[in-house]
């Protein structure tokens, strides 16, 4: 099951980068989340029993935690992968647990070790080199600096995501506060989809098929099925074991991207990749006794 949501998880960049060829990044997060939504809405109606009740007093931070851990996530994603290959874009993804364990250490009081520190540095510095060095020759040098920048952003709200979540789960299952953060954070885009109505208009109006089928993909299954099994897999074993198989997902978008995309793979590109994933795997070491504590 992990498996099968790596495998969603990885293509999602690529699906992504196929959904800017007709949609702007705001137009592709608006309908990706639109499918998203009506997705969960049809499950929370016909499988009440899935879900915890919401409490009144949650709902300012289950909107906040999806506007900045859901909606700004992917608007820094897509705007970034309009400039960088899906590859790269998931190696900058996949420092998340870097900028968690930074944060835990921050809010959390958790110490850092020389090696969870060393492996922040490999992984950023991995992330440099993928930025500067491990780009496209064809590509215009400040628009992958704002991409970098932009990805990076959505990894650092993406860790802010699970370390503000973690409170909230003590009163929610994971896939009842996931649903929650989405279905509350996306009302940010009815506004942004009336200030865009004339170009989002015309944008779906000229999707083709292709289109349609990486929005469905993104929204049913790198989303609602993705997260899905993630908290299937979590009540089964604990986060630290099944945390080692999110390592491939930048290497099968990668893969996927290369394929599906014809995108090169760079010396650079795979040098920063390793870094990143050597860090990784640094950060995760100590972290096994923790979490399992936890």
């Amino acid at each position: 099951m992990m498996m099968l949501a790596v495998v969603f998880w990885s293509l999602a960049f690529p699906f992504i980068r196929i959904g800017l060829d007709k949609l702007s990044f705001i137009n592709l997060t608006i309908m990706r989340f639109l499918v998203v939504s009506i997705t969960f809405l049809t499950l929370i109606v016909l499988k009440r029993n899935w879900f915890s009740k919401i409490h009144k007093k949650d709902i300012p931070s289950i909107f906040l935690l999806g506007f900045f851990g859901v909606m700004i996530y992917h608007f820094g994603l897509n705007y970034g992968e309009q400039y960088m290959t899906p590859g790269a874009a998931s190696l900058i993804i996949a420092t998340s647990p870097v900028f968690i364990l930074i944060l835990a250490a921050v809010f959390l009081k958790e110490k850092i070790t020389f090696l969870k520190f060393l492996g922040i540095i490999l992984a950023l510095f991995g992330v440099i080199i993928i930025s500067i060095l491990g780009k496209q020759e064809e590509t215009i040098e400040i628009q992958i600096a704002f991409a970098a920048i932009a990805v990076l952003i959505a990894a650092i709200v993406s860790a802010f995501y699970t370390i503000a979540g973690k409170k909230l789960l003590d009163r929610y299952n994971g896939l009842s506060l996931t649903a929650y953060a989405i279905l509350f954070g996306s009302i940010i885009l009815i506004p942004i989809s009336i200030v865009f109505n004339n170009s989002l208009i015309n944008q779906v109006i000229n999707m083709d098929l292709n289109t349609w089928l990486a929005v469905i993909f993104l929204g049913v299954f790198s989303t609602v099925i993705g997260y899905a099994i993630w908290y299937i897999a979590l009540e089964i074993k604990t986060a630290s074991e099944i945390s080692v198989y999110l390592y491939a997902v930048p290497v099968i978008s990668t893969i996927a991207s290369y394929l599906l995309l014809g995108h090169t793979i760079t010396i650079f590109f795979i040098l920063g990749g390793i870094f990143v994933i050597i860090g990784l795997v640094l950060v995760n070491m100590k972290q096994k006794n923790s979490i399992n504590k936890k």
